[in-house]
C-alpha cells in the first residue's frame, strides 16, 4: 500500500511553538506510512531547514498582506498539484487561508490545529472559524485548557481531539556552565532565571522584570535572561532601565541554542496570561529544570504544585520572587524539582505519544 499524502499549512517557519510542534512531528511520522510536505504561507525560518535536511519537502507561498487573494490562489494551485489525502492547519491565519483552500483544491479530509486559548479572538475571526469548522474533520487542540476554551466558545466537543504537545528527551549541552556566563560576560558564581518566548503582550513580561528586582533586593548574585525577540522587546527594556535593574535582567534576542541554555538555568520563570501547552516549559522540565509559573490552565497541566515547581496567582510579583527565592536558596530542594520534573514531563508528554497520536488520528480518517 503507498504511503498517504499528509499536506501540513502554516503561516512560517519561525522559531516558535507551533511552529516546532509541526517540525517535530512532520519529521518523526513513520515514513513508510506517510508521505508528509509542509507548506508556509508567508516565509521559511529556521525550521525549513531542519524539514529539508530530513527529506521533507518544503514550499513557500510568499503572502504578504492579511488579506491577500493571489497568496490564496498561489496555494489552492499548489494543493491541487499535491493532491495530498490530509490537510493539517495551525493556527489561525493558516487555519482560514489553508481550510478554505484545501476545500476548494477537493480535500476531503482536513485537520485543524488550535495552539492557545486565544481571547484575541473578536466577532469577525470566531466568523470564520465558525464556518471552517462546518468543513474540517477534526480540530487538534494540544492542551485540556484550549478545548475548554473552544468548546465554550461555540466548537463542537466532539469534534475537538486534544493530542498533548511532546517533547523530546534533553540533550546534554555541548557548553559548560560557565563558559555560558563567561559568554554572557556575567560572574562566575551566577545564579540563572530565564524565560523563552515572544515578547508580546501575552507573556506579562514586566511581570518577570518587576519579580527579578524584588530577588535583587533579597539576595546577590542572581541573573534573569530573557531569551526571544518580539514587538515589546523596547517597551520591556525601557522598563527594566526604570527599575534601574539592567545590571540583572539581560535581553538575549533569538538564539540558535535555547537547549543549551536551558541546561544552565536554575529555574524557568513564565509569568504568561494565557498559553496552550508551552514549550519553553516542557523543554525545561525535560532538561531537569524546575519551573516557576503563573497558575493558568497550559501550565497546570505540566506542572505539579511543589514536586516539578511552583504555580503562582497571575501578577502576584510577590509569590514569583518568593518561589524563586526557595528554590535559589536550597540545591537539594532545586535537584528534587528538577528530576520530578523530567521524569514527569517525558513520561507524560514524550515526543513517540505526541506523533502516535497524529498517525492514529490520521488512520482513522483516511
Amino acid at each position: 500500500m503507498s504511503a498517504k499524502k499528509i499536506l501540513h499549512i502554516i503561516a512560517t517557519l519561525d522559531r516558535a511553538g507551533a511552529e516546532k510542534s509541526l517540525a517535530m512531528l512532520a519529521t518523526h511520522l513513520p515514513q513508510s506510512e506517510f508521505e508528509v510536505h509542509v507548506c508556509a504561507l508567508t516565509r521559511g525560518g529556521p525550521y525549513e531547514e531542519q524539514l529539508r535536511e530530513a527529506g521533507v519537502p518544503v514550499t513557500v507561498i510568499g503572502k504578504r498582506h492579511k488579506v491577500d487573494p493571489p497568496a490564496y490562489l498561489k496555494l489552492k494551485r499548489h494543493i491541487r498539484h499535491l493532491r495530498p489525502d490530509l490537510v493539517q492547519t495551525w493556527m489561525f491565519t493558516a487555519n482560514s487561508y489553508g481550510r478554505a483552500a484545501a476545500r476548494a483544491a477537493g480535500v476531503r479530509q482536513i485537520v485543524a490545529s488550535e495552539q492557545c486559548a486565544d481571547p484575541w479572538k473578536r466577532g469577525l475571526q470566531r466568523a470564520i472559524d465558525r464556518r471552517l469548522d462546518k468543513q474540517t474533520a477534526a480540530i487538534v487542540a494540544n492542551a485540556e485548557g484550549v478545548r475548554q476554551f473552544y468548546v465554550a466558545h461555540g466548537v463542537p466537543a466532539d469534534k475537538i481531539r486534544v493530542i498533548h504537545g511532546g517533547v523530546a528527551a534533553h540533550l546534554p549541552s555541548k557548553i559548560t556552565k560557565a563558559e555560558l556566563l563567561a559568554q554572557l560576560k556575567l560572574p562566575a558564581d551566577s545564579q540563572l532565571i530565564g524565560t523563552v518566548g515572544r515578547l508580546w503582550p501575552q507573556k506579562k513580561l514586566r511581570d518577570l522584570i518587576w519579580a527579578s528586582d524584588l530577588i535583587k533586593v533579597a539576595r546577590d548574585g542572581v541573573h534573569t535572561l530573557i531569551i526571544g525577540d518580539g514587538p515589546q522587546r523596547d517597551a520591556l527594556q525601557k522598563f527594566r532601565d526604570q527599575c534601574v535593574i539592567s545590571d540583572r535582567v539581560h535581553f538575549l534576542g533569538q538564539r540558535d541554542d535555547v537547549p543549551q541554555v536551558i541546561e544552565h538555568l536554575d529555574l524557568l520563570m513564565t509569568t504568561s496570561a494565557y498559553e496552550g501547552l508551552p514549550n519553553a516549559v516542557m523543554e525545561a522540565m525535560a532538561a531537569g529544570v524546575p519551573v516557576v509559573a503563573s497558575d493558568i490552565p497550559g501550565h497546570r497541566e505540566l506542572v505539579i504544585e511543589g514536586e516539578t515547581g511552583y504555580l503562582i496567582p497571575l501578577g502576584d510579583r510577590g509569590e514569583y520572587a518568593r518561589a524563586a527565592n526557595r528554590i535559589l536558596n536550597n540545591t537539594e530542594l532545586r535537584n528534587q524539582l528538577g528530576e520530578q520534573a523530567r521524569r514527569h514531563v517525558l513520561d507524560a508528554f514524550g515526543l513517540s505519544t505526541f506523533v502516535d497520536a497524529h498517525a492514529s488520528l490520521y488512520r482513522e480518517l483516511l
